[in-house]
């Protein structure tokens, strides 16, 4: 992979995982507020941005197999740790966002 395609693939993980784990904390704001249309909308939106960096992280992922090796930086770990980080982070929502759904019904 050339180093600026994985640069943007780095930052694409980076970028996409943020935006999840944001989506995420908006939807147990939301939850937490009473209002689970948008606490599902976010958790929505958290998924489609993981989708997206799963994109980025499938591209760098291919490379590797093909024999392109990339030079591992703590850039390219960061953007892993954000990845990882946003998918438990999002799972979690899911799991707080229904709490508030079975105290709001009693």
């Amino acid at each position: 992979m050339e180093e600026q395609q994985n640069l943007e693939a780095i930052m694409g993980l980076i970028m996409y995982g943020g935006n999840a784990k944001s989506d995420a904390m908006e939807a147990i704001a939301a939850a937490k507020a009473g209002n689970f249309e948008l606490a599902d909308q976010k958790i929505a939106d958290a998924e489609a941005s993981l989708v997206e960096a799963h994109h980025a992280q499938t591209g760098m992922l291919t490379q590797e197999a093909q024999g392109n090796h990339i030079q591992v930086t703590l850039l390219t770990v960061h953007s892993q740790d954000h990845l990882m980080t946003a998918i438990a982070f999002k799972d979690l929502a899911i799991e707080i966002i229904e709490l508030h759904r079975r105290l709001e019904a009693n």
